[in-house]
């Protein structure tokens, strides 16, 4: 068996699309590349209408072949080319971890919202100071959290959620293992101080799933803790770690995440969500089918009526970036609130502090 690749280009492409603007009237760029998750976020932006006008990298090799993916994109020679560029409503990201807050506040104080891949941030100080730089400018501060927004499964198990399908939620536990795939990795996936740790980084997709189907955006860490287990020869990574928390409305949360899907799994991880409500539970297996199919995007409900499953695949599309277009446009907050984005990055950060504390 041949194993799809480590998620770091995960970046789908939709067979249900709804375009929100006319050709030209929304241009956003997309800079540094460092991430492949910077590929999803323009498919999503474009598959909505939106114009990737401007690209840009530091690395110019990868420039070179970022020419020839986007033809119809003008090669910037200088960041700052873009943020003097009125046309350029928002600017999509993928930078070095430890670099998204500062280049984000930047964006923010050129006048233009700004869209990053996971995790927004590696410290607290980061986030408190993007923080305030929105709140002075007015500028969005966006955060492409995929395992959510891009996933239809997990988009659809929302409307599932709010419409009462199982009542109240009472407990939350997501499952986010990753195949390493550790020859691949640039340098600074290795390093700590770069990437902010385990449950700073791969985590951060639950803390933004707990806070999003809850309705909430306070919350308590009670437990967290992180470890490297089998990469001695990575002592800055942490291939393993876990997290609790106590939601303000009393949903308990459970995180766990690793570096360990094994070679022989059809894909890069068997992302898995449960959901236990007070009148019912759901299951979501995101991208495949363990040990039947390659079929993913199932939602597996139970309720007083009975069992079912739910297939979404190629049925509910990405409107998460319809709408994020046209928050940007009419300065509203459909797609995301600026509270839930800081507030999911506070709540991961601080659970990585906690474990820091007491790494094994």
């Amino acid at each position: 068996m041949t194993p799809n690749n480590d998620g770091m280009n995960y970046a789908p492409t939709a067979s249900t699309t709804e375009v929100v603007v006319a050709p030209g009237e929304f241009k956003f760029a997309a800079a540094y590349f460092d991430h492949g998750h910077l590929h999803g976020q323009i498919n999503g932006l474009t598959e909505a209408g939106a114009e990737l006008a401007v690209i840009y990298d530091t690395n110019p090799e990868r420039l070179e072949a970022l020419s020839k993916q986007y033809p119809q994109a003008k090669v910037a020679a200088t960041f700052q080319e873009i943020l003097d560029d009125p046309e350029i409503k928002l600017v999509a990201s993928a930078a070095i971890p430890n670099q998204r807050g500062p280049i984000g506040c930047h964006v923010m104080q050129a006048g233009k919202d700004y869209f990053t891949d996971k995790a927004p941030f590696t410290s607290l100080a980061q986030v408190e100071e993007a923080a305030h730089v929105c709140a002075r400018t007015g500028q969005k501060y966006l955060v492409y959290y995929s395992e959510r927004v891009h996933v239809e499964s997990a988009w659809y198990v929302d409307q599932l959620i709010q419409e009462g399908a199982i009542g109240e939620i009472v407990h939350m536990e997501i499952f986010g293992p990753h195949r390493l795939n550790k020859s691949a990795r640039p340098e600074w996936f290795f390093d700590k101080a770069q990437y902010g740790g385990i449950l700073t980084d791969i985590a951060s997709h639950q803390f933004d799933q707990f806070l999003h189907y809850a309705r909430c955006v306070e919350g308590t860490v009670e437990h967290a803790i992180v470890a490297n287990r089998a990469n001695p020869d990575k002592p800055g990574l942490e291939d393993v770690g876990q997290a609790s928390l106590i939601l303000s409305n009393g949903v308990q949360c459970f995180s766990r995440v690793n570096w360990f899907t094994p070679d022989g799994m059809r894909t890069w991880g068997d992302a898995r969500t449960f959901i236990t409500g007070t009148k019912g539970s759901i299951e979501i297996r995101k991208y495949m089918d363990l040990g039947r199919s390659d079929q993913g995007n199932l939602i597996l409900l139970t309720d007083e009526h009975g069992e079912q499953i739910i297939e979404t695949a190629g049925k509910v599309g990405f409107p998460f970036f319809g709408q994020l277009i046209l928050d940007c446009i009419h300065r509203t907050e459909n797609a995301m609130t600026q509270q839930h984005a800081f507030q999911a990055a506070r709540l991961s950060l601080q659970a990585q502090s906690l474990a820091d504390t007491k790494k094994l």
